[in-house]
């Protein structure tokens, strides 16, 4: 399975042909990470290594004087980590060196969210833009709270179910302001360049509006699932800045610019992180920066997933299925 997993990473096209990904310990279970490889066979953290402006050089140009464009739009990388109508909460491990992507855990159990009717899951490819961090001990102005704590979150909506771990260029298109249990906690809401509708997308300012035209009730389920989806497990319903209404492209790449001066800030120690980790081999000057080796010796520290763990699963589920 680690082998399939790196042959499926390296054969896409795009953002994801620069990177390839490898599985470490037994799917669906706490020791699940997925690491992440660039071009060069380098384990990197796909936190701090991957850009955020799609097409710069990954290891000079922070932030990047080139990025690539569509027509007049500047592109963004973004790491995916939780694919369409699935319920896993996977994330990327800020709390570990290299941050594979995990399954979250709270009190021992795997996190899942439940299916609040009509929804199934998460409703867009969910993931997070790199090299940026929502600076949990800054007041964010317009929403009056500190952040919380991670790398900005994305929606993508496109038509294509991605993958977990994969990396896509997007467009931005607007931007959702949840307080998620006293914390700033924004949503970018954003396009695959090479989908199908993003050509539909296009208004100079308001992409907002041409998804509203395009994907009718798309916004407004957005809004609910982001009010509702934790109600579940007895929490209250979260609130928004701007009584949920959601601002444009501009608006939205103020904040993204905004978020990635806070992450320079934290990989060159002029903030402290606290329990983040910042280890990168990429980012030019940064303390946090080791060696290749050091790297690869991070990821083999950690257990591989195997043909006899996938055979021991096939028995116990086996057992459980004629019980």
């Amino acid at each position: 399975s680690q082998l399939l997993l790196v042959a499926r990473g390296w054969g896409r096209l795009g953002a994801m042909s620069r990177y390839s990904t490898e599985q470490r310990g037994r799917p669906n279970s706490p020791d699940y990470r997925l690491y992440f490889k660039n071009a060069d066979g380098k384990y990197i953290s796909p936190f701090h290594d991957i850009p955020l402006f799609a097409g710069s050089k990954e290891d000079k140009e922070i932030p990047a004087k080139r990025s690539k464009t569509t027509g007049s739009e500047v592109l963004f990388n973004m790491i995916v980590e939780v694919p369409r109508w699935t319920n896993a909460k996977m994330e990327i491990a800020t709390e570990e060196p290299l941050n594979p992507i995990k399954h979250d855990v709270k009190k021992g159990k795997l996190r899942y969210v439940a299916n609040i009717f009509p929804h199934k899951g998460y409703i867009w490819n969910y993931g997070a833009l790199p090299q940026t961090w929502e600076d949990p001990n800054h007041t964010d102005n317009i929403t009056g709270f500190c952040g919380d704590n991670d790398p900005i979150d994305v929606c993508e909506i496109g038509s294509k179910v991605r993958s977990s771990g994969e990396i896509v260029q997007v467009k931005v298109l607007g931007v959702l302001a949840l307080v998620d249990e006293g914390e700033t906690d924004w949503k970018i809401i954003a396009i695959s360049a090479d989908d199908p509708e993003a050509q539909k997308i296009h208004g100079k300012y308001f992409y907002i509006d041409d998804v509203k035209k395009h994907k009718p009730g798309y916004l407004e389920a957005t809004v609910d699932w982001f009010q509702l989806y934790k109600v579940p497990d007895g929490k209250p319903e979260n609130h928004f800045a701007f009584n949920g209404e959601f601002k444009n492209k501009d608006f939205a790449v103020e904040i993204i610019k905004s978020t990635h001066e806070h992450w320079k800030a934290l990989l060159h120690k002029k903030v402290d992180g606290g329990t983040i980790k910042c280890t990168n081999i990429l980012v030019s000057g940064s303390p946090f920066c080791c060696s290749e080796e050091d790297a690869r010796s991070i990821v083999q520290s950690v257990r591989t997933f195997t043909f006899f763990d996938s055979f021991f699963l096939l028995m116990i589920n086996w057992k459980r299925l004629f019980k």
